[in-house]
């Protein structure tokens, strides 16, 4: 059952938070998953794969950017 707080909210479970971050992380990575694959449309269908490669490098470091977010945003709340 859900506890409330001192303010008179009901709080989430640790299986209700989960889950919210799981939906969340999933866009995330979704987003990623997109940038890279624009990368490797630009690196295929171009002269230079240069462009492309910067492109899957950005998506890269984008996924690992939220990731940390989400992970260290779960642990404060854990």
């Amino acid at each position: 059952m859900a506890k409330k707080s001192i303010s008179g909210k009901k709080r989430m479970s640790e299986t209700q938070e989960f889950e919210i971050m799981k939906l969340v992380l999933d866009k995330f990575l979704w987003l990623g998953f997109i940038v890279m694959g624009w990368g490797m449309y630009q690196s295929l269908s171009q002269a230079s794969v240069l462009a492309g490669i910067w492109y899957m490098i950005a998506g890269a470091i984008l996924l690992l950017i939220f990731v940390v977010m989400i992970v260290k945003e779960y642990e404060i709340f854990k």
